[in-house]
């Protein structure tokens, strides 16, 4: 942690997987000044299984977020995130279009919008034959369309054209059902602890 710090970096995260070992490390991790994050579940299958044509709702667009766009892109998915995750921390949006900006690999960024507002987006990014997808959120008023599915789709459509096979997923309680329907798998489970450093 002192490394982090000495090199400014301000806030960090460590992942937690539901299988690793010691049993309380979790607790050591609190002790040590990192905050419980919510637990989420890692799924994996055949990227297949979420291809297809799988349209959204009429009045949805779905679509990659563009380089031009990129800032307004990013802003509001922010606004999206700051709306559906408590707790949100507004400088993900700077790490976010960072990421995206200096990406080595294939990263990408999808939304699914209105006229008016992104209502639902997420990331996929392809490593060799695996594919991960993760930050989907849909806004509450907006769930149960299936457009977190349509999302989904378009984004494995995508991985698959960069040569992915397989999928990883790290997924909350919503989003969750709607891929083991899809036929992925629930494997373990993953808890992020972050540590705010000082200001």
């Amino acid at each position: 942690m002192s490394r982090f710090e000495a090199l400014g970096v301000q806030c960090f995260e460590w992942k937690t997987r539901g299988h690793d070992q010691p049993a309380d490390l979790g607790e050591h991790l609190e002790l040590a000044g990192f905050a419980r994050q919510e637990e989420e579940t890692v799924l994996i299958g055949e990227i297949a299984a979420l291809e297809g044509d799988v349209r959204a709702p009429i009045g949805i667009d779905v679509r990659r977020a563009g380089s031009d766009s990129l800032h307004q892109d990013v802003a509001a998915v922010g606004r999206l995130h700051a709306a559906v995750f408590p707790g949100h921390d507004p400088r993900s949006e700077e790490e976010l279009f960072r990421r995206l900006r200096e990406a080595i690999g294939v990263e990408e960024l999808w939304l699914a919008e209105t006229a008016d507002e992104v209502v639902c987006a997420g990331r996929v990014t392809v490593s060799g034959t695996f594919a991960g997808l993760f930050g989907g959120a849909t806004a509450l008023q907006w769930r149960g369309r299936g457009i977190y599915r349509a999302l989904t789709a378009a984004r494995a459509v995508a991985a698959a054209r960069h040569g992915a096979t397989y999928v990883y997923a790290e997924c909350t309680d919503y989003s969750r059902p709607i891929l083991e329907r899809a036929g992925l798998i629930a494997v373990t489970t993953t808890t992020p602890y972050l540590r705010q450093g000082r200001a």
